[in-house]
Formats: C-alpha cells, sequence, structure tokens
C-alpha cells in the first residue's frame, strides 16, 4: 500500500553513539556504500550504494540496549538481508559484531553492532 499524499519522504536512519566515525566505519564494512564526513565529528552519514542513508551521532551519555531485556528496549533494528548466513556471520564478527541470539523459529540470528545497538542477519529459506 502507498501514500500519494505523504508528507515527507525518509532521509536517514539516525543511531546515536558515542563515536560517530567509529561506528559509521563498521556499518559501511557490514553493508558497503560512501562514508560522507564533514567537519564535525559529531555526525557522519553513510550512504549505501542504494541510495540508503544511515547517519551516526554523538550521544555523550549513550547507554546501550540490552537486547532482549523489556527494561532497556533496542527501539529500533536493521534486518540485513544475506545471501550466505554462514559466510556472513563470521564476517560480521570479525568486523566486531557480537551475537546475541543463534537460534532462532525464523530465517534470522540476532547481533549487537560495537556500542550495542541489535541488528539480524536475515535470509531467504530454501523453497
Amino acid at each position: 500500500m502507498t501514500s500519494n499524499n505523504a508528507v515527507g519522504q525518509l532521509r536517514s536512519v539516525v543511531l546515536d553513539c558515542p563515536e560517530p566515525r567509529k561506528l559509521a566505519g563498521f556499518y559501511r564494512d557490514l553493508l558497503g556504500g560512501d562514508l560522507l564526513e564533514g567537519d564535525d565529528d559529531d555526525w557522519v552519514v553513510l550512504v549505501e550504494n542504494s541510495g540508503r542513508r544511515i547517519a551516526f551521532q554523538t550521544a555523550p551519555q549513550y547507554k546501550p540496549p540490552r537486547f532482549p531485556d523489556p527494561e532497556a528496549s533496542q527501539q529500533v533494528h536493521f534486518d540485513v538481508l544475506v545471501d550466505d548466513i554462514e559466510q556472513a556471520e563470521p564476517a560480521a564478527l570479525a568486523l566486531g559484531a557480537t551475537l546475541v541470539q543463534g537460534e532462532t523459529d525464523g530465517a534470522f540470528r540476532v547481533y549487537a553492532d560495537p556500542v550495542g545497538h541489535t541488528f539480524c542477519l536475515v535470509w531467504l529459506p530454501d523453497e
């Protein structure tokens, strides 16, 4: 379903973190794309090859979510589609991801990025 009466368009998804440049580098290596860096270390933007944007901003008092603790909700996470989980998982771990939940009842595994934001590696089940 689409709406022709949209108020606007999503420009970026923004993640709070203690070191934007460092976390942006993690996601660049995980997802591909280019970093748009300005003179300010408090804001870095990753533009994926598809044109999607993820921005990273300094949050001096940042506290990571504690998935699956409902008292410290994750609030947002990314689903990253991969062709082969057996190749993607070791690559993500080598970049600094941490496995949070490996065995699920679906075609996904849950990870945390280097500052604790959760994301999933997802794959299409064999048909």
